[in-house]
């Protein structure tokens, strides 16, 4: 207590220690962390058009409007707490830092670069004008002190904090990017389990409806399925209603069963919510099952918060919402026994329906790595240590996309004005219509999906915050969409600047075992020089800021994963930054993908290679004669 007060206390004057000095003792006490609520501005956090900021540079600019859309109470999770999403993903650590960046930001100059350490400004450093003007990190520990304990400590100290992706990163653009997302995954499942993409009649069942996993009954129903998503606060429950992402929902558990089996058979797409445990619906199906011998799921997944399963991110099945608060504070270590319980109900129940049939998939949120802790029967006989019973969604689904160079590309149109977010749509659209003509079959479904989600974004009212867009491109589409976008900012028909970006959830952006790259099996996907190298690389390439962070999406611990963001102003200087960072931005994670040996992304770095002149990459050569092994070791 007695240092983390006093590291709260040097961000001011010794004159008002004494004033502030209890205030900041009573919220360590009762939040375990310091958050600095009074310096929380009474202005209204949201997205305002870059020329509102009172800066020096329209970089410096372009970042305080993102960092303002992640604070937008309409975008962020828990605003107060300066968390976008996923529980505990920090934009800062508290509110003195966020009024020494803005005041930084403000000043900066082109030869200056801003140096963010975890949410705390260490300052402007001179710099050359093509370098980025903010460079951020958050939660870098030495390796053997990367573990959830440390973590908990060093954030109630207010060292360190979990930027999760693109909250820490500043690039986080609402629910869009996730439903858009979600629905890939879901067609593509469809056509990996069960030979179509056509999804009518068929039913996904999952949990979750959060700031990240909100998405899935959005999703669920552009993607033309039944999706049944179980959640135990009413408070997302009602908020996905409102905002017309659910269509039904029912705390009737009978009702449930009767509302599944009339949507799959009238094969009408439905968002119906639960308000209830999942494990009680899992269970419930398997009953189900048993009694009249049929199946009513088809897809089955999860996305509560298991990157953080002892503070809110699971509750367990034996608990009320309400008794479950109340045991995590008063009683942890009995609050975690409880989870491990829960943890092996759920996992038998989907066992068993996986065996009458249902393919289920890990959604990257660290469920089968925290079921397997917790003793659940989750194993793979013979695998390796990123297997399971299960794949994760990045085995069987996303993987083979990101091995084709596509990922979650996305641009904010910094006008604010939606007349620009319906044209740079166009030009997107239209850019992968052109280019669409030469490509694979596989490179083909994949640019099929995505005009179709950019034609239809407008009526799917997606836009949350900013005025922001996400597709998934590869290579080509995200260098020509982002010069063509160039261009009309030069002609003036895109009337301010527009700043691009993408998840860190991306071909090259993360190193993370249990999601992004656990599909390399060549004993490197502990390796985290990919995501280092990514950040790097993007810096000096010309991002206008760069990211580096431990954790996100499965946990502190668990992944190292970068992003960037970089303004478009019309220039042909920008144009130049454009093509080579985003050009090496995929490259990096296809090369490192063809090297453990997946054939998708040797084929694409080898077409990659041919446009590219100046690009060469080590190729694998594969061993084409097992026994040459055998003998070798053998002798």
């Amino acid at each position: 207590l007695f240092l983390a007060l006093r590291n709260a206390l040097r961000y001011f004057p010794p004159t008002h220690h004494n004033h502030l000095a209890s205030e900041f003792a009573q919220e360590l006490r009762q939040y375990g962390h310091i958050y600095m609520y009074r310096f929380c501005p009474p202005v209204h956090m949201r997205a305002y058009p870059i020329d509102q900021y009172p800066c020096r540079t329209p970089q410096a600019a372009s970042i305080m409007l993102m960092i303002m859309n992640n604070l937008d109470p309409a975008v962020a999770q828990f605003p107060q707490e300066l968390v976008t999403y996923g529980g505990n993903g920090q934009v800062f650590s508290n509110w003195a830092q966020f009024r020494l960046v803005m005041h930084y930001l403000s000043e900066m100059t082109e030869e200056q670069t801003l140096v963010m350490y975890s949410g705390h400004p260490a300052g402007l450093f001179p710099s050359l004008p093509s370098s980025p003007r903010a460079i951020i990190t958050n939660g870098m520990v030495i390796p053997n002190y990367s573990s959830r304990e440390q973590y908990e400590k060093m954030f109630a100290l207010g060292v360190s904090m979990y930027g999760q992706m693109t909250a820490g990163s500043y690039c986080y653009i609402g629910p869009q990017g996730i439903v858009h997302g979600t629905m890939l995954t879901v067609l593509n499942a469809g056509r990996r389990y069960l030979g179509s993409d056509d999804l009518r009649g068929r039913v996904l069942v999952t949990s979750g409806l959060g700031g990240m996993s909100g998405a899935q009954a959005k999703a669920a129903v552009i993607a033309g399925c039944v999706g049944v998503i179980a959640e135990v606060d009413a408070t997302p429950l009602r908020k996905r209603h409102e905002q017309g992402w659910l269509m039904e929902v029912t705390s009737d558990i009978e009702h449930c069963i009767r509302r599944i089996r009339e949507a799959k058979r009238s094969k009408t797409p439905l968002s119906l919510g639960y308000h209830g445990n999942v494990v009680d619906l899992w269970e419930r199906l398997l009953k189900e099952y048993e009694m009249t011998d049929e199946l009513l799921v088809d897809l089955g997944s999860d996305q509560t918060s298991l990157h953080n399963p002892f503070s809110g991110g699971y509750y367990p099945v034996q608990l009320s919402f309400q008794q479950a608060n109340q045991l995590m504070a008063t009683d942890p270590a009995h609050f975690k026994t409880m989870v491990h319980e829960s943890l092996c109900r759920q996992v038998a129940a989907i066992n068993k329906l996986s065996e009458a049939g249902m393919f289920f998939w890990d959604y990257g949120n660290a469920f089968l790595l925290e079921a397997q802790r917790a003793g659940a029967a989750v194993q793979k006989e013979g695998g390796g240590a990123t297997e399971f019973r299960y794949p994760s969604y990045v085995q069987h689904i996303m993987g083979d996309i990101f091995s084709l160079g596509f990922g979650p590309f996305r641009w904010v149109c910094t006008s604010g004005d939606s007349r620009d977010l319906a044209l740079t749509d166009d030009i997107a659209a239209t850019v992968l219509e052109e280019i669409s003509a030469n490509v694979t079959e596989r490179v083909q479904q994949q640019y099929n999906d995505n005009i179709r989600w950019i034609r239809e974004a407008g009526k799917h009212s997606m836009v949350v915050g900013s005025q922001a867009r996400i597709l998934y491109s590869d290579q080509k589409g995200r260098v020509c969409i982002a010069l063509a976008i160039n261009k009309a900012i030069a002609d003036g028909r895109v009337s301010a600047p527009v700043v691009i970006s993408r998840d860190h959830h991306d071909v090259s952006g993360t190193d993370s075992p249990f999601r992004e790259t656990s599909n390399v099996y060549d004993g490197s996907a502990f390796c985290a020089d990919m995501a280092v190298q990514n950040f790097v690389g993007d810096a000096f390439r010309g991002a206008t800021w760069v990211s580096l962070h431990n954790g996100g999406g499965v946990g502190w611990g668990e992944v190292i994963n970068g992003g960037f963001g970089l303004l478009l102003d019309g220039s042909e200087e920008a144009a130049k930054r454009a093509s080579l960072m985003l050009n090496w931005d995929v490259s990096n994670g296809v090369a490192r993908r063809c090297w453990s040996g997946n054939s998708n992304a040797y084929e694409t770095i080898q077409r990659t290679m041919k446009e590219q002149r100046q690009l060469r990459v080590t190729m694998p050569f594969p061993v084409q004669d097992e026994h040459v092994l055998d003998r070798a070791l053998q002798g």
